[in-house]
């Protein structure tokens, strides 16, 4: 898309590669080994201020995502990439973009469990979702920066993380706020909801005529990464509650994240 030309980490896929292969490298080896023989590191502020700027990063993205044609103009069905350079696509080729930037600023959930020496926590789903998450968006980014076949799942994800990270904020404040998270249980259900609703979505390219959505590989990435974490969760919800077996404190892609 030359309407990117120049734009921070646009130029190659290496320079994402090289941050997310540093961030793998760093949780799953180097960080463990530097914390091997040190105290737990204590993050609640720094932790509150993160998850609630999250929050606040994630409320102007879905309003983004809502003004550059969720709440303008798509139709929920066949939307494809408008390369145009009208202001209403520029404002989707932005909000694309710092998207998939935050998906950076996410790598610090990880980090945060390496320096608290929550080892238990950096589990390869955990880290291959946040991996896969800002490799896949480059490459959207660079080609398909728009459309709402594209872009439904990011809408949902950030009204997602809305939630998930206010939960969070709230549990980083201390035992005293706890009593205000009553609706945990219900943390799972939106999750599962989300990732329904996303795989429905995109499902719609296998019975629609003749829609031409210009990258036809990127509808089957999202389908594939939907329908995967449509079957985690829904094994997480078997186990969880129709076996009745006990919950972790809070869920996040399927990952227990303990605050």
């Amino acid at each position: 898309d030359p309407r990117l030309e120049g734009w921070p980490l646009m130029s190659s896929p290496f320079p994402t590669t090289f941050i997310i292969g540093t961030y793998i490298y760093f949780v799953t080896s180097l960080g463990p080994k530097l914390m091997e023989n040190k105290k737990p590191f204590e993050l609640r502020q720094i932790m509150a201020f993160y998850n609630f700027s999250v929050v606040a990063l994630s409320l102007y993205m879905t309003y983004e995502f809502l003004m550059s044609g969720w709440a303008t103009g798509y139709s929920f069905r066949c939307d494809i990439v408008d390369y145009s350079r009208s202001p209403t696509a520029l404002r989707m080729v932005r909000t694309c973009w710092l998207y998939y930037f935050s998906k950076f600023i996410e790598l610090l959930d990880t980090i945060f469990f390496v320096l608290r020496k929550k080892n238990n926590q950096v589990t390869f789903l955990h880290v291959f979702h946040h991996s896969i998450m800002p490799w896949t968006w480059w490459f959207g980014v660079k080609f398909a920066a728009g459309s709402g076949l594209g872009t439904f799942h990011a809408l949902l994800n950030c009204i997602v993380h809305v939630v998930m990270y206010t939960y969070y904020g709230i549990c980083s404040l201390g035992p005293a706020y706890h009593k205000y998270l009553w609706w945990k249980k219900y943390m799972t259900t939106i999750q599962l909801v989300q990732f329904i609703m996303i795989t429905g979505h995109i499902g719609q390219i296998y019975i629609m005529d003749d829609c031409p959505y210009q990258y036809p590989i990127f509808m089957f990435i999202i389908w594939l990464y939907g329908s995967m974490f449509l079957v985690l969760f829904l094994h997480f919800w078997y186990h969880a509650y129709t076996k009745g077996q006990r919950l972790p404190k809070v869920a996040r892609n399927g990952i227990s994240k303990d605050q």
